[in-house]
């Protein structure tokens, strides 16, 4: 997504690289944000990327390809993490260490709670216990229109 370049957004993704993967993570660096929500209907999703977005573009700081977490940590909110490139002083930064499975879902997000169960077992059958759960989101709802899958993927920390 760009706001600098408003006929791009985002790019097709694959879930290959992701699906039923192991990554590790030391001190990944993220912005940090919060969406309010409503029984996790989010609210102000929108200027929440925005505002991100075009600090992240303004600092040089957007990797390559982009990734933003979701960690839907109430019903009333969710912690929105944006990867960068570099340190920016002006928003507040977070760290994510650790070991993470992988599993790729597609979609309509009325599906969470089912792909959650989904991902516990195959934790289970990693032999892995999840300790933390992220979503990430891998395109805009246009975006997933356009492509005609909804891939969303959670990252267990393990």
């Amino acid at each position: 997504m760009s706001l600098s370049k408003p006929d791009e957004c985002c790019p097709k993704f694959d879930p290959v690289l992701w699906d039923e993967k192991q990554v590790t993570w030391s001190r990944k660096k993220f912005v940090k944000d919060h969406v309010i929500s409503f029984f996790h209907i989010p609210l102000n999703f929108g200027a929440v990327m925005a505002r991100n977005i075009k600090t992240i573009e303004a600092e040089n700081a957007v990797p390559q390809p982009r990734l933003v977490l979701s960690d839907e940590n109430s019903l009333w909110g969710a912690d929105i993490y944006f990867e960068v490139t570099k340190e920016i002083p002006s928003r507040s930064m977070s760290y994510i260490s650790g070991t993470f499975l992988t599993k790729v879902f597609e979609g309509p997000y009325s599906n969470v709670k089912r792909w959650m169960e989904e991902m516990k077992s195959y934790a289970n059958r990693e032999n892995k216990e999840i300790q933390k759960l992220y979503f990430f989101y891998t395109t805009c709802p246009k975006c997933a229109k356009k492509y005609g899958k909804n891939y969303v993927v959670l990252l267990a920390q393990v």
